[in-house]
């Protein structure tokens, strides 16, 4: 077919050869999820706004690929496996298809790294700014996802990989901090979802890192009806976080886009979970605990002092 409308046309190029099975070639008004015995569906979305989660100017395929990969980080949080996502975008009418193009070469890569397709969606103009929306849908044993409630007084805190280094990659790439390695500002334009982390029976609740250490930490406090103490200096942080300074030590606490996995373990399973972190070439740390208080997080410094950290994280509003 000849002289598509844009919309149509962009669809037909650059979207229509991510679809899987499930999508029907993007043909149809919805996708079709399959059966799949012994197994239920986890759903999660998320919306990724330019200027407010990234810079317009961002590398498209990075945006897309970031984009993929909060969502992913949801299912990693909740210990399932994905499937496939729906995605809604709406650009200006400007956006040259160059920008398409790039956007889905990042779809491309990382649904073949993660081993998912999508689904459907939708796409507009706005006049701006760019706007963009994923649902992903996984899947996981009956009964065995993983949620914020269920942590106990007694369980340890620990955390996957380092934290921080995405809110001072922020800093890099408004041009604020220095970064000789490139680590900090890769950290913010790409991270990396746990999904490959097993943590069926062996976490007790858990959740992804986006908006802050001590802010996800307190969901999961709010949840179970505890407190949780964080010992400052047991927070892993990866050398370059550390070059940075001791004045970013709040920021890393508090600051978003980690999507790194913060975990309630009783201490009899924290060796399982260190063999299965080793075995899946993730690093995971011990960085506290809960405690029968109320529904707080409290942060001590070397000193054993409580810290001052302002806000506790990141707000949508």
């Amino acid at each position: 077919m000849t002289n598509l409308p844009r919309e149509f046309a962009l669809i037909e190029n650059y979207f229509r050869p991510l679809a899987g099975p499930a999508g029907l070639a993007l043909a149809d008004d919805a996708a079709i999820l399959p059966e799949i015995p012994g197994r239920e569906w986890v759903v999660s979305v998320d919306a990724m706004v330019a200027g407010v989660h990234f810079l317009a100017d961002d590398p498209p395929d990075l945006i897309a690929r970031k984009l993929l990969r909060v969502n992913l980080s949801d299912l990693a949080a909740m210990a399932a496996q994905p499937f496939g996502y729906l995605l809604t975008l709406a650009a200006p009418g400007t956006t040259p298809d160059a920008w398409f193009a790039g956007f889905a070469a990042g779809l491309a890569e990382d649904q073949t790294r993660f081993d998912l397709t999508l689904l459907g969606g939708d796409t507009t103009a706005t006049p701006g700014p760019l706007v963009l929306s994923l649902t992903i849908f996984g899947a996981v044993a009956t009964g065995k996802a993983l949620r914020r409630t269920g942590a106990q007084p007694g369980d340890e805190v620990w955390v996957s990989g380092t934290i921080g280094d995405a809110a001072l990659g922020l800093l890099v790439r408004r041009g604020e901090l220095a970064d000789p390695s490139g680590t900090l500002l890769r950290r913010y334009l790409l991270p990396e979802p746990r999904l490959f982390l097993p943590l069926a029976g062996i976490a007790r609740a858990g959740a992804d890192i986006s908006d802050g250490l001590v802010q996800d930490l307190g969901h999961l406090c709010r949840a179970g009806g505890i407190g949780a103490v964080i010992e400052a200096a047991s927070v892993p942080l990866s050398p370059a976080a550390r070059a940075a300074g001791p004045d970013h030590l709040a920021r890393c606490l508090t600051g978003g886009d980690d999507y790194e996995l913060v975990l309630a373990v009783p201490p009899e399973r924290a060796a399982a979970l260190q063999a299965a972190a080793a075995a899946a070439g993730v690093e995971v740390t011990r960085i506290g605990h809960f405690r029968a208080d109320p529904a707080r997080v409290l942060v001590r410094d070397a000193a054993g002092g409580e810290m001052a950290l302002g806000s506790g994280g990141w707000s949508h509003f």
